[in-house]
């Protein structure tokens, strides 16, 4: 079984499409699958969405919820929710395909603990400005000091993890914010999991879709992740 957790927030003129999409292309891999459909709290028809595909389109599970919490609660509800032995989420808006499932649940098939989609791998079709290469490069060389993390890239939204792994890792995680993947990947890491990253593409849905995070998610971005390594380095707050 293959759970894949579609966090969703104010999508109401697509989700049903693109839970439409996420269903077909898991159907033509032959595995059997749910789709969690987690509705944050939108404030358009997402919700109503969701549930008029719950009754139409194969797999669709509705997990959402009135109050909006943020993408990380979103995906840690839906773990919570999860039944398959592959765990995994991608974005609602479709920007990264519903395409590159079948080769990452392939991939973790091969003996894979965790697999994550990089914007940064040498195959990946997407075009970065070069600041934000550089910000991406800076990330990742503070990763690998704190963490021992050799992703180049954490916040791509699409990762596939063992089931039982994410499961215990999302009892104890404490991070809702943008910072909520590298929290997974560093507990991840530091049970050893056996991580590997994939080439992904990119169909850009929104405007301006390079410059959604603002600086200061980026600055909350920063001092989570310091928490993070103090809490798993320092306090061995982490027991799971």
């Amino acid at each position: 079984m293959v759970s894949i957790i579609v966090p969703c927030y104010n999508e109401g003129e697509h989700i049903y499409d693109n839970l439409s999409v996420i269903s077909e292309t898991l159907k033509e891999t032959g595995v059997s699958y749910e789709i969690l459909a987690v509705n944050d709290g939108s404030k358009d028809n997402t919700w109503e969405e969701i549930k008029r595909a719950e009754s139409f389109i194969d797999g669709v599970r509705d997990c959402g919820y009135e109050k909006n919490r943020g993408k990380g609660a979103a995906i840690l509800h839906g773990i919570e929710c999860s039944t398959g032995d592959i765990v995994g989420f991608i974005d609602a808006d479709l920007e990264l395909p519903a395409s590159l499932l079948p080769g990452f649940i392939s991939k973790m098939n091969e003996g894979c603990d965790v697999v994550i989609g990089s914007k940064m791998h040498q195959e990946s079709q997407v075009h970065y400005p070069a600041l934000r290469k550089f910000v991406s490069l800076g990330y990742y060389i503070m990763l690998k000091i704190l963490f021992g993390l050799k992703c180049k890239d954490t916040q791509t939204g699409i990762k596939l993890y063992k089931g039982d792994l994410i499961r215990a890792i999302g009892k104890v995680q404490q991070i809702n914010s943008y910072a909520f993947d590298i929290e997974q990947l560093a507990l991840a890491n530091s049970k050893k999991a056996k991580i590997t990253e994939m080439p992904v593409e990119v169909h850009y849905t929104r405007e301006g879709s390079f410059s959604r995070i603002s600086l200061g998610a980026i600055i909350g971005m920063f001092f989570d992740t310091i928490k993070i390594w103090w809490d798993l380095r320092i306090r061995k707050k982490y027991s799971f």
